[in-house]
């Protein structure tokens, strides 16, 4: 969507309709709340236009022209030409890409310009911001951004586009670890689109893979995931298969990160048109069709509204941890699991198998899958010999009891090492933490080597300023605090708030 679409008696100035907020834009914002649905905006900081009949880089704020390539007496752009070297970071983060106008981030005429651009549209009612070319412009200015825009609208959900990050590449996750927002997990996309969509030999062991790096990340379960995009092969353009693109469905809405599903997956859209089976290949622009049906029977469709209840529904989805039950090229079953909430979730790649007995950590009893509705036992948390059918799969959800309260926090600590029996706890000055009683603290949950998290009601605390810090609770020894005074925060009202904190050495 464009967000400058305007009818044609609508006043095409932002300025002067942020007031009156009364643009077709602003009347879809109103019809997505109404819905409790949220609006993305996607934005540009690295760039402008490349060069149209002479015209480069020519900036306009309301119909006055800002800056010029071409003219560029203030310092607004790089001039250095093309990237030669993709291995060169300085290059990548100052040279041009496909001969777009690249930003001059060290003038702070454009980085008050930039900033005050995109705080229209956040008071606009836009919701989240998707930033387009991260990894082209230096960390430093990605966390003065993101403080200002975050100062601003502290809810806003702000998450980059690094191509082709991975959980080995070093800029890229410090990129995730430190700019102030997360991003799209481009290493999960290519494992998926190698495994399912190419049906590489190594299958699902390359999800896995990347999955087990996931410790590198200080918010892993927030990355956001997907299987395609604008800049690639549409999955069903490495593999029409609908069985495979349901597998791949199952496995995006049920693993840990956000999923963020390409227009049109729902509806099978694809051309294949200049299509390869390259799983990095872009056919642009036939992976971008215009729609061509909405069919809300399709079997794709009714599954995204089925799995997207159940991340509401099942906090385990959203926000706990992703264990490994078992595993061959053809065949992945693993648990999501936070507090009492359990998912359990088995896909087959190829023909029918039958395994002997997998670990669901279900409890006991009959158990449901949600999409066949077929009914298994499990004991001793297992279940015995489970079949599964080719090109098929298994979800069976367990909700236990969600957490209460007037304000919630929800807490993630990384940079913390743990053995088997140690566990996690926050201990405070407000009865919700013990205060101050160690036995009394309360504990969070693992979610992977580096990561703790737990959601903390607060009633009598609610609205109040409180201390708080993070303690070991050890096995057969004393507890293990953290090194430092103490944290202070002023709880909110109400509402749900994150706390997202490093262990002191």
């Amino acid at each position: 969507i464009n967000p400058r679409f305007i009818a044609q008696t609508d006043n095409p100035s932002l300025n002067q309709t942020q007031e009156t907020r009364d643009t077709v834009f602003d009347r879809l914002v109103e019809e997505l709340h109404k819905r409790n649905m949220k609006l993305v905006l996607d934005i540009v900081c690295n760039h402008s236009n490349p060069d149209f009949d002479g015209k480069k880089g020519e900036l306009y704020d309301d119909g006055v022209k800002i800056a010029d390539f071409n003219d560029d007496k203030n310092h607004w752009y790089h001039h250095y030409g093309e990237v030669k070297n993709w291995e060169d970071d300085w290059q990548v983060q100052n040279c041009e890409l496909s001969g777009l106008a690249t930003f001059n981030e060290n003038n702070t005429e454009y980085r008050n310009y930039i900033k005050s651009a995109i705080k229209q549209w956040l008071d606009r009612g836009v919701d989240a911001l998707r930033v387009d070319t991260v990894k082209h412009m230096p960390i430093w200015f990605w966390q003065e951004f993101n403080a200002d825009i975050l100062s601003h609208k502290p809810d806003v959900f702000i998450f980059g586009e690094w191509i082709y990050s991975h959980p080995s590449n070093d800029r890229s996750v410090e990129f995730a670890n430190c700019s102030g927002m997360t991003m799209l997990d481009f290493g999960l996309c290519i494992a998926i689109r190698e495994a399912l969509g190419t049906m590489a030999e190594d299958g699902f062991h390359l999800v896995q893979n990347i999955l087990d790096q996931d410790h590198r990340y200080c918010g892993a379960t927030e990355l956001i995931t997907f299987i395609d995009n604008h800049d690639m092969h549409r999955f069903m353009s490495l593999n029409p298969d609908p069985d495979i693109i349901r597998l791949a469905t199952c496995l995006l809405m049920t693993s840990r990160g956000i999923p963020c599903l390409y227009y049109g997956t729902e509806q099978y859209l694809h051309d294949d048109t200049n299509a390869d089976p390259n799983p990095y290949g872009n056919n642009d622009p036939y992976n971008r069709p215009m729609m061509e049906s909405w069919d809300t029977e399709s079997p794709l469709y009714r599954l995204v509204r089925l799995l997207s209840g159940i991340r509401r529904l099942n906090p385990a989805v959203s926000m706990g941890s992703q264990w490994q039950k078992f595993l061959t090229p053809d065949v992945y079953c693993y648990v999501r699991r936070y507090r009492d909430s359990v998912l359990f979730v088995a896909l087959n790649s190829g023909e029918t198998v039958t395994l002997e007995e997998v670990d669901t950590e279900l409890p006991d009893g009959e158990h449901t899958d949600i999409l066949s509705r077929e009914k298994y036992e499990v004991k001793d948390h297992k279940i015995i010999n489970l079949e599964i059918k080719a090109k098929d799969a298994i979800i069976i959800s367990h909700v236990g009891e969600r957490v209460k309260g007037q304000t919630i926090v929800r807490v993630q600590l990384n940079g913390v090492e743990t053995q088997p029996g140690e566990i996690i706890v926050v201990t405070g000055d407000c009865p919700e933490l013990g205060n101050w009683d160690i036995s009394k603290a309360y504990p969070l949950e693992y979610i992977n080597t580096n990561t703790w998290f737990g959601e903390i009601p607060f009633d009598e605390s609610a609205g109040k300023l409180i201390a708080y810090k993070y303690a070991m609770w050890r096995e057969g020894q004393s507890p293990l605090r953290e090194n430092l005074v103490a944290r202070r925060w002023v709880l909110a009202t109400e509402g749900t708030v994150k706390w997202r904190d490093q262990w002191a050495h």
